[in-house]
């Protein structure tokens, strides 16, 4: 690790990890005042933990309103009528319980109820004004790491592709990870968001490095590959690989699955500040145009923009490795690529798709979502090897064939290609 590199970290006020935590959610909340919005899904609101810890809130003199019209992949739609149940309300907090689709619908209600307008006013990096009504987050899947991040992301159906909000101001003031909330999460979601986790830490761990410069932090909300997120990735790569399986296969390991919540969420706090890159990029057209899980569709991509990107990576890739518990055999080179197998090899096991055909990518339209991806440019711009439209091109026919020659540098498809 370069420790002249700059370090950044940023993070909700108060973060509480462990078994049983979400006792404290009363007390947290009490400091925000005596009116709460509960932002949820059908299915969590209806679930016996959540019902507890309503009526631990209740108990302790906070009266809370529930919204639970969160969908999956959080449509457009639903934020605006989660706002207006704020409003109704009269909430001075909201908090979030649910995968990554509840946390970020409570961090774009919260911005509405604060700052008013639409979600569309706050598309991109920087634009949420000012702090919003204080959120408390509480997942219950080990994925997407959005308790503890600055950006939420939701399916606009005016657009080909998912879009982005980013910024500090909706990191919440308490995060609770409770790992007991996710031993109820079936195994096809316990895959697709743990595999999502997985993604993110590599990303953040390979982005881009940008010239320590004062400011970058001020100027950008994903700053690149700095000190303090690859120590985070580089943990959460280790607690993902060691775990997700388990956790897909004994849903009822405690162990295994608060392994997997603290790598998603150490996870989620590299990324919240490094950033991800192509492999998001690309998921963005990939999700809209099949109505896929995000999580599976990241996954799905990771290990063809790990190829693409091994030239730039090798150091960070054979690091990468070794933290999964790969012997450390042949040259850097060698580790590299061992590491994208194993990365191949885990997410295969636990049902991940091998490519985004099989999501349901038909391929007289790989064109367009390779153009779509590269006007993702916040991402874009983190990924360690230039990508333009001809690179873009090789990655995503090689995800949609299951070919990973079609990306190294020695393939003579390669230049049929061009």
């Amino acid at each position: 690790m370069d420790f002249m590199n700059l370090g950044v970290m940023r993070a909700p006020r108060h973060l509480v990890f462990g078994a049983g935590q979400r006792g404290s959610l009363p007390r947290y909340a009490s400091a925000f005042g005596t009116r709460a919005l509960i932002v949820t899904d059908v299915r969590m609101a209806q679930d016996e933990s959540f019902l507890q810890m309503r009526q631990a809130l209740e108990a302790q003199g906070i009266a809370t309103q529930v919204f639970d019209g969160v969908a999956a992949e959080l449509p457009l739609s639903c934020i605006e009528t989660g706002a207006e149940a704020g409003r109704m309300a009269d909430a001075q907090m909201i908090i979030g319980i649910g995968g990554g689709s509840c946390l970020d619908a409570a961090k774009v209600i919260g911005a509405l109820l604060t700052h008013g307008g639409a979600p569309q006013d706050y598309y991109g990096e920087y634009k949420v004004p000012g702090p919003i009504v204080p959120l408390i987050l509480l997942p219950t899947t080990s994925g997407t790491g959005s308790e503890v991040t600055p950006v939420a992301v939701l399916d606009d159906p005016q657009r080909a592709m998912k879009i982005g909000i980013a910024s500090p101001y909706l990191i919440p003031e308490i995060a609770i990870c409770d790992p007991e909330l996710t031993i109820s999460c079936p195994p096809g979601l316990t895959a697709a968001s743990g595999a999502d986790a997985m993604t993110h830490a590599i990303e953040s761990f390979t982005t881009l490095r940008r010239a320590p410069e004062p400011g970058l932090s001020l100027d950008h909300v994903f700053i690149g590959k700095n000190a303090i997120s690859d120590s985070l990735g580089l943990e959460a790569i280790r607690l993902i690989a060691a775990n997700l399986a388990r956790c897909v296969s004994h849903g009822d390991d405690l162990e295994a699955r608060s392994a997997m919540m603290l790598g998603s969420t150490l996870a989620g706090l590299a990324f919240g500040v490094a950033g991800t890159a192509a492999a998001h990029a690309i998921q963005y057209p990939v999700g809209a145009m099949t109505h896929t899980a995000h999580g599976l569709g990241v996954a799905t991509l990771m290990p063809y923009v790990m190829a693409w990107n091994r030239p730039n990576c090798e150091a960070e890739f054979a690091r990468i490795g070794a933290a999964m518990g790969l012997s450390a055999t042949g040259d850097q080179t060698r580790q590299a690529e061992a590491a994208i197998s194993a990365i191949a090899a885990l997410f295969a096991q636990v049902g991940i798709p091998a490519t985004i055909a099989e999501l349901g990518v038909p391929e007289d339209r790989l064109d367009e979502i390779g153009q779509l991806a590269l006007s993702a440019e916040r991402l874009i711009k983190n990924n360690p090897r230039m990508l333009d439209a001809e690179g873009m091109k090789r990655i995503v026919r090689a995800a949609h064939s299951g070919d990973l020659d079609l990306l190294t540098a020695t393939s003579p498809r390669k230049a049929a290609l061009q």
